[in-house]
């Protein structure tokens, strides 16, 4: 995106050229590299990584749970239409097919989003001239807000569409949360003027600042790690984890005809449930696909926040609900800021959910664990080489990646979302087991587990 600096006669002027050229000039729909976007040349796309390991900022790593295929996809797309700006995000697939859906969320909206800015029309003179006085009024950073809201709004919209009509993806009982940051450095500068007698000079006095640009449907989570006044890390939620039972939520879905309510097995996790069937228990009040609720009161449009980053802020963490459920933000920060190496980072993250989820939940199914660590300061500290030394790669990201095309063709069902407490002897079943039953666990949060519905008698009774 960048800033341009003008120079006039009357006084300096900031423009955020928003990767559309200089001074607001369109480039058709391509990168700053000249190529065009589209979802057939990702792959060759510099700086952009999807899979377990690291970019020049920022380090990505996910792991398969018990509950089968891992549903989780994640994306670091660095020089994001320009060099100073960055996206992230995490997705966690849910349903019999969320792996397909998190994965088609992940390709597609980041290029969405890039589509919008790019072909955004340039104003005309005369719809300059009528709304020039309330530009004028507005600030630099509140245009490239609006600007940035708009964007997340219609790229979500279209997302959800796209996956409604989609041959392939079967998103009636499946779907995915989303959670996406954009992180885009900006150039102000003073309006000083200074004359001398001899020469000219327009003088500009050029600050760097970074804003943060986030859009958030689902219980995926991003928080910021900043140092406070002592020097010490502190965590700052980001997003709200969007749960069926908060008011406003719960609100709307209920005059959808939606209901909201929690299984007694897991009074702590409510979901929400068609008017007339106990099916299928999302555990979200926002996501993209889900579409036998989303006439229901579960919605695709994103929760947009703006911050303004400080030089005390150190990093960024996004991470699907498997990490969330078992470990607060200030441990997540601690973790990140212990590492050895900055290139570790996301791992021992997930490590540190893997271990919690053993002690916390022994009869529960762990779920998959998906991270995204984003340094501020745009450093990484290790080799390339060090990831196969440490066994970063892993063949659980590879899982997300593999679809299922007896899958892919299934029909869509209404299944009730349950739980069942195991039995003691079902619980010393072997640890190399992937493919546990419904019955052999707690299943937690967003699965939809594979068990009989109630009959149409007996949701009448």
């Amino acid at each position: 995106m960048g800033g341009c600096v003008s120079k006039s006669n009357e006084e300096p002027m900031y423009r955020p050229c928003l990767g559309m050229g200089c001074c607001g000039s369109k480039m058709g729909r391509r990168t700053s590299s000249g190529r065009i976007v589209s979802l057939n040349n990702l792959v060759s796309i510099p700086n952009r990584i999807t899979s377990n390991g690291k970019s020049k900022s920022s380090c990505i790593f996910t792991q398969q749970g018990r509950k089968g295929v891992n549903q989780d996809s994640m994306i670091v797309w660095e020089d994001f239409m320009s060099k100073d700006v960055t996206f992230c995000g995490v997705f966690d697939g849910h349903g019999p097919h969320g792996h397909l859906v998190s994965r088609k969320v992940r390709e597609s909206l980041p290029v969405r989003i890039l589509s919008f800015l790019q072909s955004k029309p340039s104003k005309s003179d005369s719809q300059e001239a009528d709304k020039e006085e309330e530009e004028e009024e507005a600030s630099e950073e509140d245009k490239l807000k609006l600007l940035w809201e708009e964007a997340f709004l219609k790229a979500f919209s279209a997302m959800d569409k796209e996956l409604r009509s989609h041959p392939n993806v079967e998103c009636f009982c499946s779907g995915s949360t989303a959670v996406t940051v954009i992180k885009q450095v900006i150039l102000m500068t003073t309006k000083d003027l200074f004359v001398s007698k001899d020469w000219f000079l327009m003088c500009f006095d050029v600050f760097q600042g970074s804003n943060l640009f986030m859009g958030n449907i689902g219980d995926s989570r991003a928080i910021l790690g900043s140092k406070d006044s002592n020097d010490s890390l502190v965590a700052t939620q980001l997003t709200v984890d969007l749960k069926p039972d908060l008011p406003r939520e719960a609100e709307r879905i209920k005059q959808c005809k939606g209901r909201v309510f929690a299984l007694e097995d897991e009074p702590e996790v409510p979901r929400v449930w068609l008017p007339y069937d106990n099916a299928p228990g999302l555990a979200m009040a926002r996501a993209f696909g889900d579409f036998c609720l989303k006439d229901y009161g579960v919605i695709s449009v994103p929760e947009f926040s703006h911050r303004v980053l400080t030089d005390r802020d150190q990093f960024i963490v996004l991470a699907s609900d498997g990490v969330w459920d078992v470990l607060s933000n200030e441990e997540v920060v601690e973790v990140v800021a212990s590492a050895p190496r900055r290139a570790s980072a996301a791992r021992l993250v997930v490590d540190a959910a893997a271990r919690e989820w053993k002690l916390k939940y022994p009869t529960s199914k762990m779920d998959d664990c998906a991270v995204v660590c984003l340094f501020l300061d745009e450093k990484m500290d290790s080799d390339p080489s060090d990831y196969e030394e440490q066994g970063y790669y892993s063949s659980a990201t590879n899982a997300v990646e593999e679809s299922d095309e007896s899958q892919v063709n299934a029909e869509p069902c209404l299944q009730r979302n349950v739980t069942v407490r195991a039995s003691t002897e079902k619980e010393k079943k072997s640890e190399g087991e992937q493919n546990w039953s419904g019955l052999e666990g707690v299943t937690r949060v967003n699965s939809l587990v594979q068990l009989p519905r109630f009959s149409g008698e007996e949701t009448k009774t």
